[in-house]
């Protein structure tokens, strides 16, 4: 079907597939009678890109895309995503092989550096985030100055954003060393200040780190052990934990990693960039989604009240939603949720709260999404924040600290994509445009004139 040509306007046309034609590596666009050709850019896997680098230059309008739904925003080489078949991808290993098999620090380290490391490098590696731990004794003042009361992500903001004026020796975003001293030093330090976020918010002495313990299990260790008694680490839960931190590593150019490139694109420091990065995260659209979740099922309470509630969720007048189903790029089953249902029971099981009320609600939830025609046909299907919520919960985690786990684990892949885009050299400061519709030129009237 040959384009349609539309009016030769300086305004964002409405360009639908007749309006594009590929001819082998190029794009072609007609824009009022005149044609416009654009590189095609094809990636290793994945949907081909349309380079409309050079639209504006070219013809005087931008493309229109809230929410960057159809937009790539950069060139990456650490995750994949493909939403349709429920795959996700890290350096080409699948997520279940590395929530199976490997450790956190090995996933830290194949998405710092692109494969996963040999014995002697995962050595080195663990000793150099181990030994980084942590943080400069001054920084346990800092907390004072926040209110018992604070959110612990309102806490976590401002102290790793406090870290460039604690480590102002590896702020230099030039310095390839430097750059890797402070990818793991934010590694390291990150378990840490959110265990000092945790003690603070409960009022308990903040537990320094154990050389060791490993990441996971010291993570625990800093958030439930007490000075008065000797604590020994669940080995049940600190893989968990581990795995929690595996499936959270990394997830593509989401909300948050965008923010984190965009304010690195200005040439911020990495530390000011991961406190973006965790602003963006506290959104409850974004890494509050598993505290929504379980706020869900304790507001349907039974599972005879479940079919009332799936009733007001099918009412398009009605404002109830299912949390913890669905999801902006998998429109298929979260391939994270199925290593998170099977790890909740194992915790439950150990923890001791097999007979949780919460879980038949959330199995008899999943079973409806999965079967009924209204959620199939919607592609509404359990996504990884609806089993985290529950079993972070089993693990004496309170609500509030959910999403700051969310950021310990995301801080490699933030730091990964950081690091990516710096190295980058199309790499541009972040300057989305607009389309304008608001008043247009108007002069100045005195206040005494104005009616």
């Amino acid at each position: 079907m040959p384009p349609r040509v539309l009016p030769a306007v300086r305004m964002l046309p409405h360009i639908s597939r007749e309006d594009i034609g590929m001819t082998g590596s190029t794009a072609k666009i007609e824009l009022g009678g005149d044609a416009h050709e654009f590189k095609v850019r094809k990636g290793s896997v994945g949907p081909d890109v349309i380079d409309i680098g050079a639209l504006y230059k070219d013809t005087g309008m931008f493309t229109y895309d809230p929410g960057f739904t159809s937009t790539a925003s950069c060139e990456s080489k650490i995750t994949y995503i493909d939403g349709d078949e429920g795959v996700l991808l890290h350096r080409g290993y699948p997520i279940d092989q590395l929530a199976e098999h490997g450790d956190f620090l090995e996933v830290c380290y194949l998405l710092l550096y692109g494969d996963l490391p040999t014995k002697a490098q995962k050595e080195d590696f663990d000793f150099r985030v181990t030994r980084h731990t942590m943080v400069h004794e001054q920084m346990s003042k800092f907390f004072s100055g926040f209110r018992r009361d604070a959110h612990p992500m309102a806490v976590m903001c401002g102290v790793v954003g406090a870290l460039s004026a604690f480590y102002h020796d590896s702020t230099d975003i030039s310095d390839p060393h430097q750059r890797m001293v402070a990818s793991i030093r934010l590694i390291a330090k990150m378990p840490t200040i959110a265990a000092m976020a945790y003690k603070y918010h409960i009022g308990q002495p903040f537990v320094y780190p154990k050389n060791e313990l490993n990441y996971a299990a010291n993570f625990l260790h800093m958030c439930f052990a007490v000075p008065c008694e000797d604590y020994k680490v669940n080995p049940v839960l600190a893989r968990a934990m581990e795995r929690i931190f595996i499936l959270h590593a990394d997830h593509e150019q989401n909300a948050s990693t965008s923010t984190v490139r965009i304010a690195g694109s200005s040439g911020a420091n990495p530390f000011a960039c991961i406190a973006a990065g965790i602003a963006c995260l506290w959104g409850p659209a974004h890494g509050g989604a598993n505290e929504a979740a379980l706020a869900m099922l304790a507001e349907i309470g039974s599972v005879d009240k479940i079919p009332e509630f799936i009733a007001k969720v099918k009412d398009k007048n009605s404002q109830v939603r299912l949390m913890g189903f669905g999801h902006r790029v998998y429109k298929n089953y979260d391939p994270r949720a199925k290593i998170m249902q099977q790890m909740c029971h194992k915790v439950l099981k150990e923890t001791g709260h097999a007979n949780d009320p919460l879980l038949p609600i959330a199995l008899e939830l999943e079973k409806i999404a999965l079967n009924d025609p209204y959620f199939i046909e919607r592609k509404l299907y359990p996504n990884v924040d609806f089993y985290s919520g529950i079993t972070l919960k089993a693990m004496g985690f309170p609500t509030s600290m959910f999403t700051v786990l969310f950021a310990v684990a995301r801080t490699v892949g933030w730091i990964s994509q950081w690091s990516e885009m710096i190295q980058d050299p199309q790499q541009k400061i972040g300057r989305p445009r607009q389309l304008f519709s608001g008043a247009t030129t108007r002069d100045y009237v005195d206040i005494s004139k104005r009616k």
